[in-house]
């Protein structure tokens, strides 16, 4: 007869908490599992922050431009696969719009807008490559006099850090995540897939509209209604278009994507909401993208659904 548990862990990490829910022997003891996810979970933060001064992204952003500095395996990893993501989305998803994003007051700037600093930005189109890699040499540099951003893409892979710790301690059950950014393997202890909140995109509050039952998958949402700033009457989002210079506009309040790893959902996400509630369902069927968009309208949440399978 199986003693198969439930067995809950969290702790602090970028300002939220991460959590791992795994299914482990009764008398598993989750000590030395608990201290190895906080140390993956905080090097992603050291290296990647933009809240940290010290961050190795921190610090490429301070070097001169041109001048290549020697990063860490795991931000190497990160950088390459946003350069990735940026040819694959027409370079919709771009990590060099760090100043935009501090220029409308969010992540570190902490609400303090900068009139000067949007008025340079918004409209004009990032052009050309922001930032090189070289990967057998371990070095990045800057190419353009912008900030890198790596927000829309590290909690993603933070978490599959988180996944990956879990699988290197025999774990072949859990869920793990950071913010309603989840990654799962196999199933609950009763044997039926982990089920994690579609959640409704309401300003101050949080509930659930659904439910995704994910095994192997993992899944990331982007959204306008946590982070946003008001404008008259339209919401902007703290998400950055760098086709147009300044925040995401339109109807599309959130939109989750399914994937093999969390951070590739986390940047397909950041993709399609950018690109809005015509244009991110056609992308997504296209690219064969498993992804659910919510449309707020007069009489409650528009859901459009796109399953690939």
């Amino acid at each position: 007869m199986s003693t198969d548990t439930r067995h809950s862990l969290n702790g602090p990490t970028m300002g939220t908490r991460w959590t791992a829910v795994i299914v482990a022997d009764a008398a598993f003891d989750s000590a030395a599992l608990a201290a190895d996810l906080a140390a993956a979970v905080a090097c992603v933060d050291e290296q990647m922050s933009t809240w940290k001064p010290s961050s190795d992204l921190m610090r490429l952003n301070r070097a001169a431009l041109g001048e290549w500095q020697a990063m860490p395996p795991q931000i190497m990893a990160v950088l390459a696969a946003a350069e990735g993501m940026a040819n694959a989305s027409e370079g919709l998803f771009d990590i060099s719009v760090g100043d935009l994003v501090a220029a409308w007051g969010f992540g570190p700037a902490l609400g303090r807008i900068d009139p000067a600093r949007i008025k340079a930005g918004v409209g004009k189109a990032r052009l050309g490559p922001s930032f090189a890699l070289d990967m057998s040499k371990g070095q990045a540099r800057r190419l353009q006099d912008v900030q890198l951003d790596l927000s829309g893409i590290a909690k993603g892979y933070a978490v599959d850090q988180l996944a990956e710790t879990c699988a290197r301690h025999g774990i072949a059950n859990y869920l793990v995540g950071i913010d309603g950014e989840m990654r799962a393997a196999g199933h609950r202890p009763d044997a039926a897939p982990w089920a994690v909140a579609l959640e409704a995109p309401l300003v101050g509050s949080r509930s659930a509209l659904g439910v995704i039952e994910l095994s192997d998958r993992a899944v990331a949402t982007s959204g306008d209604y946590r982070h946003f700033v008001t404008l008259g009457q339209a919401r902007l989002s703290h998400t950055m278009n760098p086709h147009t210079g300044g925040p995401v506009q339109g109807a599309l309040a959130s939109v989750s994507v399914l994937a093999d790893t969390c951070m590739q959902a986390d940047a397909w996400a950041t993709v399609l909401l950018i690109l809005g509630e015509v244009a991110g369902p056609a992308l997504a069927r296209a690219r064969g993208i498993e992804a659910i968009f919510l449309v707020p309208r007069a009489d409650g949440v528009e859901q459009i659904v796109i399953n690939p399978n």
